[in-house]
């Protein structure tokens, strides 16, 4: 299984993949469940390897731990999933 940090870089920067509609599905722990939100949310940030910056649509922004990404959708079909 590619490591998501990989996979997030691809769907950057290779611009034939990531030309798609991507979905990332991540653990809140909040709500106790996997939340699905579009790939434009995300943003990544250069030299962090450990989490990334979640926009909401009310203007609140976190981070989100790599670790707590479950699953990955293109085009609306699951394309990676972490093992449980």
């Amino acid at each position: 299984m590619i490591p998501i940090r990989n996979l997030l870089n691809r769907i950057v920067w290779d611009t034939n993949f990531g030309a798609a509609s991507f979905e990332i599905g991540y653990y809140d722990r909040m709500v106790d469940t996997v939340v699905r939100v579009p790939f434009q949310r995300i943003e990544l940030v250069p030299g962090d390897h450990f989490s990334f910056l979640l926009h909401d649509p009310q203007g609140e922004t976190y981070s989100i731990p790599f670790h707590r990404v479950r699953k990955v959708y293109r085009n609306g079909e699951l394309i990676w999933h972490r093992r449980d």
